[in-house]
Formats: structure tokens, C-alpha cells, sequence
């Protein structure tokens, strides 16, 4: 390879590793009465990994033995915080949430690992409480591999009985990290692309392209899953900030295509839906109310529905949480 072909290759390689969303504003709210409507806690568990949906500390978690439990896992360069909101919105319906935390750059094996321990223990802890485990975009990849067969060459017990949802989730493989799992071109440029992999996604880059073992080969769902609902994301002409009328920021982030996967699919227990929305908007920050998602997750059973005397109230919680009418 010529010293000119070397550079012209360093100089595209950036556009590779953009393979995350932008980071999501965590939404909250000043006063959080919601959670008055929690059953009361008689229970405080540490367990690695596992805290309340928000970035303080203390991730010491406060649950009640035999109610439910929705467990929700964060996307690239997320944070518990992510969810914030969300949990507010389970917790104005009376349900508990908990978020897992990972480090992001770690092996998508080494993230699934650790949430399959800390599901084990949650539900031990727990017994009793069913367990809905959320998971978007790279949060989806780690939430179902955690409860795969694939996953039991962990060292650990069986998979609990757990109702898996994904969002947004590249099971297909990252378009852009394609480049990553070209061996031949890892010769060819004399391991610059390997190392450039390396250098911006971490130890997960020989996880995320569509040669992958960990795409290719991301086993069946173990016996504990009841369901695997599979929710898709038509992201296209999706904005997430716009200025003047135009688009400064787009929320198209993975492809139908890359959401995709007939493995993963053909499990019966899978049932796939389609949203058409942004991958963010999907999940709401500070500027986007996820409405869509919330009545999906409603009509699915995953959140309870509103009563109708609380229907108002439940719609200005969201609007309170998320919207134009969020209060610092």
C-alpha cells in the first residue's frame, strides 16, 4: 500500500466510528410526587450494576418483594440518567423500575455478562416480583444477549423468568462499523483500521459490525423469556433539533436494515412492531415527549394503563417531564 493510499484511508476512518447516537439529555422534573404511588419499599439491595434510574451516587435500591420490576438498559453513551423520566412514568402507575449501568467501551459479552448476574440477584432478591427487562439501541443488543443461550457460557445460573422489550436495537450489525469486521482491509492497511476501531468504540468493536460472531451468532432466547417484544424504529426523515425551520441535528441513527435480523426474529416468541420515529424521539429527553413509545408500551401491557379520572393528570405528567412545559 503507498504512503498516499495509507493517509487517504486514516482520513475516512472517523466516519466509521460514528456509530452512537448523541448522547440524550436526561428530562426530569422538580417535583416528583410520583413516586408516593410506589408500593412501599421493604427492601434495600446493592447489587453491582444495578441502581435507580438517575445518576446520583447512591445506587442503593429500594424495592418492594413481589411487585414488579422494570429493568431498563441504556444505549451508547447513556447512563442511567437516560431513563430518568420513564421511571417516573412507571412509577405514576404504581410500577418499580431500576436501571443497569455498563461501561461502554467494554466488550458487548462483558456488558451482557454482567446484567445476567445482576438479573440472577435481582431475582433472587425479588422473589415473587415478574421482571420486564427494557433495553434500547446498544442497550437492546446487551439486554437480549443477557438472556440468550449464547449467553450461558457465562459462568452463572439459568435466566430467570423475565419479558424482554427492545428498542431500536442494530441486531443486524452497524452499517458504519462495517469496516471494522473487513479483515482483509485490516491487512491492507497494515492494522490502522483495526487500531482506529479500537481507539473509538473500545474493546466493543469487534462486537458491532455485521461479520461479527456476537451479530452473526447471537443464539436462541432461553426458556425463562415469556416474550420478546421487538419494537423497530423507521428513523428516516426524523429531526431531532431543528433551527429556523431546517434541520441542524438528525435523529436518523440505524436503518430498518440494521434493526433487522431473521434470527433474532424467528423465535416464537418475538413479536416485532414499528414505530416510525427518531431514535431518540423514541425514548424522549429533555426536548421530545416519547408519546408514542408510552402508548405502544400501554396497549402492549408493559405499562399499565390510565384510569380514565387520571387520564388528564397521566398526560401532563409527560408534557411535565419532557415537553415545552418541563419546569427546572
Amino acid at each position: 500500500m503507498t504512503r498516499r493510499t495509507f493517509f487517504a484511508l486514516s482520513a475516512f476512518l472517523p466516519a466509521w466510528l460514528a456509530l452512537c447516537a448523541p448522547a440524550l439529555a436526561a428530562a426530569d422534573a422538580s417535583s416528583p410526587d410520583e413516586n408516593r404511588l410506589l408500593p412501599t419499599p421493604d427492601l434495600v439491595l446493592e447489587i453491582p450494576g444495578l441502581g435507580p434510574c438517575n445518576d446520583n451516587p447512591d445506587r442503593r435500591l429500594q424495592l418492594r418483594r413481589g411487585e414488579p420490576v422494570k429493568l431498563m438498559v441504556h444505549g451508547c453513551r447513556g447512563s442511567a440518567g437516560e431513563f430518568r423520566s420513564l421511571s417516573r412514568v412507571f412509577a405514576f402507575q404504581g410500577q418499580q423500575s431500576a436501571c443497569f449501568s455498563y461501561d461502554d467501551r467494554a466488550a458487548l459479552d462483558d456488558a451482557a455478562g454482567g446484567l445476567r448476574r445482576a438479573l440472577q440477584q435481582l431475582a433472587d432478591a425479588t422473589p415473587g416480583s415478574a421482571l420486564t427487562l427494557i433495553g434500547h439501541s446498544q442497550g437492546a443488543l446487551i439486554s437480549r444477549r443477557a438472556v440468550s443461550t449464547q449467553a450461558l457460557s457465562i459462568p452463572d445460573q439459568a435466566v430467570p423468568a423475565v419479558e424482554l422489550v427492545t428498542i431500536s436495537g442494530p441486531f443486524a450489525g452497524i452499517a458504519a462499523a462495517a469496516p471494522c469486521g473487513w479483515t482483509w482491509l485490516h491487512v491492507l492497511s497494515l492494522g490502522l483500521t483495526a487500531a482506529s476501531c479500537r481507539i473509538g468504540t473500545g474493546a466493543k468493536w469487534t462486537d458491532i459490525s455485521a461479520a461479527s460472531h456476537f451479530i452473526r451468532a447471537p443464539g436462541a432466547l432461553s426458556p425463562g423469556v415469556s416474550r420478546h417484544l421487538k419494537i423497530d424504529t423507521d428513523e428516516r426523515d426524523s429531526c431531532r433539533r431543528e433551527e429556523g425551520g431546517r434541520c441542524v441535528e438528525s435523529d436518523e441513527i440505524f436503518s430498518l436494515a440494521e434493526q433487522r435480523s431473521p434470527t433474532v426474529e424467528a423465535d416464537p416468541r418475538t413479536q416485532r412492531l414499528e414505530l416510525q420515529a427518531g431514535h431518540v424521539e423514541v425514548v424522549g429527553d429533555r426536548h421530545i415527549e416519547p408519546r408514542k413509545l408510552i402508548a405502544l408500551l400501554q396497549r402492549e401491557g408493559v405499562l399499565r394503563q390510565a384510569a380514565p379520572s387520571r387520564q388528564a393528570a397521566f398526560s401532563q405528567l409527560i408534557s411535565r417531564l419532557y415537553g415545552p412545559a418541563r419546569k427546572d
